[in-house]
């Protein structure tokens, strides 16, 4: 596991956050912003695909804060129907509603000089909406079922795995909650966007599994480290961690080899290798060629390299179209950190669009 500390103490670390791994450009700016917002009380939104690990970073946010020593609630919003999630934030009191039978405070109120971390915040009614923009704006709200104002000091970390700009276009998502909201946002790269990360990930794994399931799987495959590595993880970090678990279970030595790992992963084909579904570009230029939609001159060396860049082209430029020029918003689609997209627009010679 990575950590990273300043011995003398003159400027803050750069490196990765404790508990967390990985050193690649794109987690490196995840490490920076979360170190540079845990000061505050900004309300951080948390994008990113599912196993990317929001629910690590918004623990970092609140250990690294003022709050540390107070209480950190995590809450799924997508786990529960409206009046349970209703009563789960808020709490409720005695005869509220069939079951009732007391009264009992919510989530909210247990975050008191703490954190709240909502998960899958997308996955709120507009009912409930109305209610978290007032607990923002005005930290305070009623008990279901009471009217007696509870005030509370609570930081909110929420979380989406979907683009809330997009729930706001179809008018499933509040306006007003989504800027409250996205007071500083952080996107969490997609795995197959930090593939460097990828062996770091699996060793610590690896040393987790071994322990937990008193086993010695401590080698791997040249072709099954390549293997993963090549792989598109349209799971994520969530994802690695569950093949790897599986391979120290099932491993009848100390190696794991390609026959362990599922057909997806040692060769298969992964329909998820094209952009919107979880792929990259060279894989998609690959297609192209193989398809005869894109050629090259036949002794070109760089024959992937030439339809990469050409792809890559056409794909940011339509994807900052799609997204109205915002590179944030663009940047999170195509799964890079938005300093990539800027390179990658002058690279290409596209229009910057607007830089928020």
């Amino acid at each position: 596991m990575l950590r990273s500390s300043d011995p003398d103490g003159d400027h803050p670390p750069t490196g990765p956050l404790a508990g967390l791994i990985g050193g690649s450009p794109a987690m490196l700016e995840v490490y920076a912003t979360t170190r540079r917002v845990a000061a505050s009380n900004a309300s951080v939104l948390l994008l990113g695909e599912t196993g990317t690990g929001k629910e690590l970073i918004a623990k970092a946010i609140h250990e690294l804060s003022p709050r540390g020593s107070g209480p950190f609630v995590r809450v799924n919003c997508g786990a529960l129907s409206e009046s349970l999630l209703e009563s789960e934030l808020f709490g409720h009191v005695r005869g509220a509603f069939t079951g009732a039978v007391a009264n009992r405070a919510g989530r909210f109120e247990a975050a008191h000089t703490g954190t709240i971390f909502l998960d899958e915040i997308n996955s709120t009614t507009p009912k409930l909406q109305v209610k978290l923009l007032r607990v923002l704006q005005e930290r305070e709200f009623e008990r279901v079922g009471d009217t007696e104002t509870i005030r509370v000091d609570t930081r909110v970390i929420a979380a989406s795995n979907r683009d809330l700009l997009d729930e706001v276009a179809k008018e499933a998502f509040r306006e007003d909650l989504y800027y409250r909201l996205n007071v500083v946002p952080i996107v969490l790269p997609p795995l197959r966007a930090r593939r460097d990360d990828i062996p770091l990930l699996v060793s610590h794994f690896l040393e987790f599994y071994n322990e937990q399931n008193d086993r010695y799987v401590v080698h791997i495959h040249k072709d099954a480290a390549e293997a993963i590595v090549r792989y598109h993880w349209p799971g994520n970090v969530r994802e690695l961690q569950n093949v790897v678990e599986r391979c120290v279970v099932m491993a009848p030595g100390d190696e794991i080899t390609c026959d362990l790992l599922p057909p997806t992963i040692r060769g298969g084909r992964d329909t998820s290798a094209m952009p919107g579904r979880g792929g990259d570009l060279d894989s998609l230029a690959r297609e192209l060629v193989e398809q005869g939609v894109a050629t090259a001159p036949a002794d070109d060396d760089n024959l992937f390299d030439r339809v990469v860049s050409r792809v890559e082209r056409e794909l940011i430029a339509q994807m900052l179209a799609a997204c109205g020029g915002v590179q944030l918003k663009a940047a999170a689609r195509l799964g890079i950190n938005r300093n990539t997209l800027r390179k990658k627009l002058l690279e290409h010679g596209l229009d910057e669009g607007e830089s928020p």
